[in-house]
């Protein structure tokens, strides 16, 4: 059991991003789950987001990479020479999903408000009753 949580400590310490990763995502998770303020549940909803996006960016930077454009001559092409473009695509469209679902949801929270007069979710689920 010791060489295991060894192995696991040393591994953490190498990827110390992915430690940063989790600990955002895990606090974003409990600040939806713990908070009953709209506007705070929004906050932990884009610390979600941040933290995945986070993910994408972490993990997909190559050191030593280049653009996958080959050049015209190039005889022997070396994939791993190259830096794969999906993750990065997928981070610009992470990015303006963020923006777009933060918007509407600030949106829809203001008129939570006008209706209601709060933004506990306890205080607007009674005046449902």
């Amino acid at each position: 059991m010791g060489a295991i949580m060894g192995e696991l400590l040393h591994t953490l310490i190498q990827r110390p991003n992915f430690v940063v990763f989790v600990i955002l995502f895990l606090w974003g998770i409990y600040i939806m789950a713990a908070h009953p303020n709209l506007v705070k549940k929004l906050i932990g909803l884009y610390i979600v987001q941040t933290s995945a996006i986070f993910f994408l960016v972490a993990f997909s930077a190559k050191s030593g990479a280049t653009v996958p454009v080959i050049l015209e001559g190039t005889a022997a092409v070396d994939p791993a020479g190259y830096a794969n473009p999906l993750p990065h695509v997928l981070t610009v469209t992470a990015i303006v999903v963020q923006a777009a679902t933060l918007g509407v949801s600030l949106a829809l929270v203001s008129a939570i408000y006008r209706k209601f007069g709060s933004l506990d979710e306890d205080e607007i689920l009674e005046q449902l009753k």
